[in-house]
């Protein structure tokens, strides 16, 4: 493994710098993740995109091509699956050269430089003349999503006072939602290479941010750039910022994250060992949420409950949902805690995959739900609450937080790869779980998991809130 690799010598996700004697002013590190999270904002629009666009370019029946005569080629379901799954492909690729590349050109230049696959993915898609150009945006646009996901948290992570590590934390996923209800809020009422073109805007406003956000202060002391590291610091945390205390703490964390991390330090320490199955077990249990089987359904949920809302307008209220409870989310986290938000989350969520369950098992055994019709509506909108309260945004800072400075780069990048696996096996086997099971039996599947969830957060996940890394470490070696 090279020096340059993730592991000890790169300490992707450290703990933010305490907070100095002097007075620190918090407003520019609130416009540098901003900034930084047009790449989430980027990855947003690309998860979403296939929602409205398959519709658009894949019939309901196949053999039935009338309403879709205007476009210059149609996709099979079998493609259009293909389409959905490329992202989470390219994003398992993108993960770990995100590290290697924040290394060598540092945060900055490595956030900046996403937006060069974000465009040429776009290009892409813009002037796809069948399925295969489809594939190739796909899969590219995945590398960089899959990228954003390990440089965006760390780079906020960096330059973030304690104070508001779990607000900016929470940035990521709250930006992914705002791209997400950008596509469904445009997506619905344009044509698909329109609202591709709109997609490309995001990725040129992350070049214009990051030419005003310096450098990581992490990155350029590590560099040996003291001198870069106190101005860079004075621009985020403010002029009167006790910046000398900061780069000591700096220095510290760095001299005690001397020597190179292997992939073995990750399972043969204890401690270690605890950190990342959290970590890896948190993002199994967000993908096994059933989340996407949710969304999925979000528009015939809506009709049987008796709505007459038009579908694209179910989205975009899904969407909403999302944004204003993630946003939530940001405010509770410093306050209630890690702990309780998952806890509210894996149970009421479950609660509601059984409910929802239950609602199709009847309507498949021809009973009368006529009188209940505002229960799966109702469990839907619960869900969407619970989880972007909860594991939406929560296991993204966690894997952050919980590990130790020299695996941190490597763990959190095995998480990132980790998680794109799952929501490419979940999106492939969705529908097949549809035809084998039954729409019941999907929802309860899911709903299992979060019940088993549960349980292993009350019993295994310790809380982080307030707490050091040292506090943190501690208390996964068993050393309250």
């Amino acid at each position: 493994m090279s020096s340059s690799a993730p592991g000890a010598t790169n300490p992707m996700l450290y703990d933010p710098i305490p907070e100095g004697q002097g007075s620190t002013t918090k407003r520019n590190q609130f416009v540098a993740a901003l900034g930084i999270c047009m790449a989430a904002v980027s990855g947003g629009t690309a998860l979403a995109w296939t929602s409205p666009v398959l519709a658009q370019l894949v019939p309901a029946n196949q053999s039935d091509t009338s309403g879709l005569e205007h476009e210059s080629f149609l996709l099979t379901t079998d493609e259009g699956s293909w389409v959905g799954a490329f992202l989470a492909v390219g994003a398992f690729l993108g993960a770990l050269p995100a590290g290697y590349l924040a290394e060598k050109i540092g945060r900055k230049y490595t956030t900046m430089s996403l937006a060069v696959p974000y465009l040429i993915s776009w290009a892409l898609i813009i002037f796809a003349t069948g399925a295969g150009m489809l594939y190739a945006g796909r899969l590219v646009i995945g590398i960089a999503t899959g990228a954003s996901c390990v440089v965006a948290p760390m780079f906020i992570s960096e330059v973030a006072e304690t104070s508001i590590r779990g607000a900016l934390g929470a940035f990521f996923q709250l930006h992914l939602t705002v791209g997400i209800l950008f596509v469904y809020a445009v997506g619905s009422y344009t044509h698909w290479v329109t609202l591709s073109i709109l997609c490309a805007i995001f990725p040129v406003l992350l070049i214009v941010a990051m030419f005003i956000v310096p450098e990581s202060p992490v990155y350029l002391v590590k560099k040996g750039r003291r001198i870069d590291a106190g101005v860079a610091l004075k621009w985020f945390w403010g002029p009167n910022a006790d910046t000398q205390s900061a780069l000591q703490t700096i220095q510290s964390d760095l001299d005690a994250a001397s020597g190179e991390a292997k992939v073995s330090d990750l399972f043969t320490n204890p401690t270690n060992r605890a950190a990342l199955f959290i970590s890896l077990l948190l993002m199994f249990f967000q993908q096994f949420s059933g989340i996407n089987a949710v969304i999925f359904y979000t528009a015939p949920i809506f009709q049987s409950a008796g709505s007459t809302m038009d579908p694209a307008v179910c989205s975009i209220v899904v969407g909403v949902v999302q944004v204003v409870m993630t946003l939530a989310s940001s405010v509770l986290i410093d306050k209630a805690g890690r702990r309780i938000l998952l806890l509210q989350s894996s149970f009421i969520m479950g609660a509601c995959l059984i409910v929802l369950g239950v609602y199709f098992k009847m309507q498949n055994d021809k009973v009368d739900v006529a009188n209940i019709g505002w229960l799966p509506l109702a469990s839907v909108v619960l869900f969407i609450i619970s989880f972007s309260l909860g594991f939406g945004p929560i296991p993204w800072m966690m894997m952050g937080e919980l590990c130790a400075p020299d695996i941190k780069g490597l763990a959190s990048a095995l998480a990132v790869m980790f998680n794109w696996t799952l929501v490419f096996l979940v999106t492939k086997s969705f529908g097949t779980m549809q035809e084998l099971l039954g729409s019941d039996w999907t929802f309860w599947f899911f709903g299992a998991w979060m019940m088993v969830c549960t349980v292993y957060v009350f019993i295994k996940v310790p809380e982080t809130k307030g707490k050091t890394n040292a506090q943190i470490q501690a208390i996964l070696g068993g050393k309250k």
